[in-house]
Parts: C-alpha cells; sequence; structure tokens
C-alpha cells in the first residue's frame, strides 16, 4: 500500500531494487547449480555381503542425489569376498566388519550383534561368557541359565558373513561353534527359525543388533537377550557398554580415488551419520 500511494521517484526505486533482488536470484540459483555440477563425477562399485545394506542403500541415494553426475554401484551377495573384489578390482569400496592386509580401512558406524531367542523363552538375561558356552556346545540346556526345562538349538551363520567372524572372534570360539548347530544365511530366514521352534527345543541366534530391533519393533514374537545385564540398544552399542558389537569398515585400496575419499566423507558427513542413525 505505501509503494502504490509514493511518489513516482520512489516507484521508480522500489523496481529497480525489485530488479536488483531478481536480478541476484538467478545468479544464486545459477551458482547453485553449479556447485552441483562441479561435484564429483564417475562410478564406482560397492560390495558387501552382511546386513550393512539397508545402511549403505539410502547413504548411496543419497551421495547420488547431492553428486548428479556421480554414479553407484551395489553389489551385493551372500556368497561374495567383498575385501578381494577390492583388491582384485572388481569394486572400489568393501563394506566390512574386520579389516583386510593391504586395503585403507574407515569406520563409519558400529552395529550391535544381537542374540535373539523367542519370545517365551524367559531367561532373564546371560552372560558373554555363557553365549560363548551356548554356542560351542559346553552349555546345552536353557535351564542351565535360568531359562525353560528346554534343549537349545543353536542356529549358526555361514562362515563367509564377516558378522559370523567378529561373533566368534569376540567370545573367543573361532572354529568351535559346535558342529550340531544349524546353519541359516538369511536373517528373515533365522527369524521364522526361531519363531518356529518351541518345546521341547528353544532357538536361539545371532544377528546385526539394527535387524533384531526391527523385528521386535515389527510385534514378531521374538526378544533380544541383555548381555551382563545391558540392554541391546542404539545408545549402549555407541558407548561401548553393550559387550558385542562390531564396526561398519569401508575398505579401499590406499591409492587415492577421488569417489571412494567423497563417498567416505560424505559417509562420516553429519547428514551421512544421520541416515546411519535411522
Amino acid at each position: 500500500v505505501l509503494a502504490l500511494t509514493s511518489s513516482h521517484a520512489s516507484g521508480d526505486r522500489m523496481i529497480a531494487r525489485l530488479i536488483l533482488l531478481v536480478s541476484l536470484s538467478v545468479l544464486f540459483s545459477c551458482g547453485a547449480a553449479l556447485d552441483a555440477l562441479a561435484g564429483v563425477a564417475g562410478s564406482l562399485t560397492i560390495a558387501g555381503n552382511g546386513p550393512e545394506l539397508t545402511t549403505i542403500e539410502p547413504l548411496a541415494r543419497a551421495f547420488e542425489k547431492a553428486n548428479p553426475s556421480a554414479y553407484l554401484d551395489i553389489v551385493w551377495d551372500d556368497n561374495s569376498k567383498p575385501a578381494e573384489m577390492v583388491t582384485s578390482g572388481q569394486a572400489q569400496i568393501a563394506v566390512t566388519g574386520t579389516e583386510a592386509p593391504n586395503l585403507s580401512s574407515t569406520p563409519i558406524a558400529w552395529d550391535g550383534i544381537g542374540i535373539l531367542v523367542h519370545l517365551s523363552n524367559f531367561t532373564k538375561d546371560i552372560t558373554k561368557q555363557q553365549v560363548a558356552e551356548i554356542f560351542s556346545g559346553k552349555i546345552t540346556l536353557w535351564s542351565e541359565v535360568g531359562g525353560p526345562e528346554t534343549k537349545i538349538l543353536v542356529i549358526d551363520r555361514p562362515r563367509n558373513q564377516n558378522i559370523r567372524d567378529t561373533f566368534e572372534s569376540q567370545l573367543g570360539i573361532t572354529g568351535q561353534i559346535a558342529s550340531s548347530a544349524k546353519v541359516i544365511g538369511f536373517d528373515e530366514q533365522a527369524v521364522k527359525t526361531i519363531v518356529g521352534t518351541l518345546s521341547p527345543l528353544s532357538a536361539i541366534t545371532y544377528l546385526s543388533l539394527s535387524q533384531g530391533l526391527s523385528v521386535v519393533s515389527a510385534g514378531v514374537p521374538v526378544r533380544l537377550l541383555p548381555i551382563d545385564k545391558i540392554e541391546p540398544e542404539g545408545p549402549t552399542v555407541k558407548d561401548g557398554r553393550y559387550p558385542l558389537r562390531r564396526p561398519v569398515l569401508l575398505l579401499s585400496k590406499k591409492d587415492s580415488h577421488p569417489l571412494v575419499e567423497a563417498f567416505t566423507q560424505f559417509a562420516l558427513s553429519p547428514a551421512g551419520q544421520q541416515l546411519i542413525a535411522e
């Protein structure tokens, strides 16, 4: 209203200011577009075989959105050997839980290893040592750890999955998991086996804590056992109180690769860490 009732000189000044603002807006838009185009370009392959896929997938898509000239191909195969794929040049980044000789290693997150049982299993909690003894076959009855009078069915994970390497190593039972253990590869199938195994057996398995928390929150009749009286939760994994955890590592060749470095820095950035937390 004031502009409409002002003098012609004031009106001219107002028009000039509007033109300047529009011009600055156009320049800003062009600058933003140029910044996007000036981002990293090219393609790379990320390889893995574990539960980290649900973390890496959104990271890769967000990175591509921020860098329109970059393309990230995710190769995920339960039977693959990601570190060897990087060494041979089949991939530029391997996502694992353990370091590898001659490859650079960057930790981007921690993931707990959850101990999953049927919801009806009233075992209150177990110690880290008891977990080791259950999976190595020294403890065979749930009643030995304060649970029901049922036999323990141990569900192991495939040897090629990096979660198994960390699990065995942290418990000090490398190569000692009971031969009677049932080996199941997919988390979904392992969870179904836990749900479907009832008296006189009661099953137990281990899996990525993020996966375990997901199925519990979805209402599947399973529960995660506290270990050494520490609840399996995000905060207790992050600060190290929960005793079973493993790093999520990005492995790459030690020689410089701009796209690898850019993705690694993105994963460590506040935006990347927020995606990982989610």
